[in-house]
């Protein structure tokens, strides 16, 4: 039942209570974008290790947040608004009216026109980000492990804001995410990885009721990239609306295992549910696999028809993809970060 129903949350196989011992698999043709090839020696330094390395760290102060949307920011920053203010950038002139400042006066274009002009300059403010981890029990599975791959998306996206100077919130679903720190600059940085070195995972709260505890904190405008692997019984379309509901930008990186894509499984096999017990007796054949393998595709297919429909960028991550390449090529193809 585990293999062949979705959404199911694809927990790890067990037999008599036991966890059994998983064998490499190959690569599944399913997945999109298609994931590079990655050696048991990549896996193993993804899995183990800083969540993010100095070189990576020296690529990602070059990229920047990319946000389909015009926010009004709260603080100065270094992104161009559509408001008129102070800034090194022109934008256009207007006449001078009384009580104007006589310092934004152009001078120069009243010598020759003998007519009080203001030079008005692109106003530059700062971006609100948020990223939000699914920390369920299901995410803390695969090798590497799926809640590790989130916290990397996660680190990495964030000090991409901190280095420009937006607003930035990291913070898990459930719990662990009430006393989340705001961050806005890149000495806070190791604010944000104390933050997620400390999520250990294994909360069972459901994507609606997570994405609602953040809607009703004041989750506030701006771009929010929710990082989970969508596998919900509940589903995730409530959860989806209520983030478009906030005229938020938002992204959805579900992230996948190798064993959830394709499943080293053989034989008979008792499947639990890691999150609320339900067990299933099955035999895991040729034909089970090639009808899980036709129902992931669907549910694939599923999510990112419904995020096309309302504007959300979706993007697969397969975990054992390295972490720079999720990043500089996937997430910058698809428009997360430039």
């Amino acid at each position: 039942m585990a293999l062949v129903g979705l959404p199911w949350r694809a927990p790890p196989a067990r037999e008599s209570g036991k966890l059994q011992p998983m064998s490499n698999a190959p690569a599944s043709s399913t997945t999109d974008p298609t994931p590079a090839v990655s050696t048991p020696t990549d896996a193993k330094r993804q899995a183990s290790g800083p969540l993010l390395t100095p070189g990576l760290l020296g690529r990602l102060e070059r990229l920047e947040l990319v946000s389909r949307k015009i926010f009004r920011g709260r603080m100065k920053g270094e992104r161009l608004s559509r408001r008129k203010g102070q800034s090194v950038e022109f934008a256009d002139f207007r006449n001078y009216v009384p009580g104007d400042d006589l310092r934004l006066i152009d001078w120069n274009l009243y010598a020759r026109l003998d007519q009080l002009f203001l030079k008005l300059f692109q106003e530059e403010e700062d971006l609100h980000f948020h990223a939000l981890i699914d920390t369920s029990a299901s995410m803390n599975f695969g090798t590497p492990n799926k809640l590790r791959v989130a916290k990397q998306l996660a680190a990495a996206l964030g000090y991409v804001g901190l280095c420009h100077g937006d607003r930035v919130c990291v913070r898990a679903m459930g719990a662990e995410g009430q006393h989340a720190p705001v961050l806005r600059s890149r000495g806070s940085f190791w604010k944000m990885l104390n933050y997620l070195d400390g999520l250990s995972g294994g909360e069972n709260v459901s994507l609606h009721d997570g994405v609602k505890d953040f809607v009703m904190r004041g989750g506030g405008s701006g771009v929010v990239v929710l990082i989970t692997d969508m596998m919900d019984k509940a589903g995730y379309e409530s959860a989806l609306r209520m983030l478009i509901g906030r005229q938020m930008d938002v992204f959805v990186l579900q992230v996948l295992s190798q064993e959830e894509i394709d499943p080293p499984l053989r034989g008979d096999r008792r499947l639990i549910d890691v999150e609320d017990g339900d067990a299933a007796e099955i035999t895991v054949n040729q034909f089970v696999l090639d009808k899980y393998q036709a129902n992931l595709k669907a549910f694939l297919n599923q999510i990112r028809q419904y995020c096309a429909k309302r504007s959300i960028v979706h993007v697969m991550v397969p975990t054992d993809t390295p972490i720079e390449t999720v990043i500089t090529k996937y997430l910058r193809t698809r428009g997360v970060v430039r």
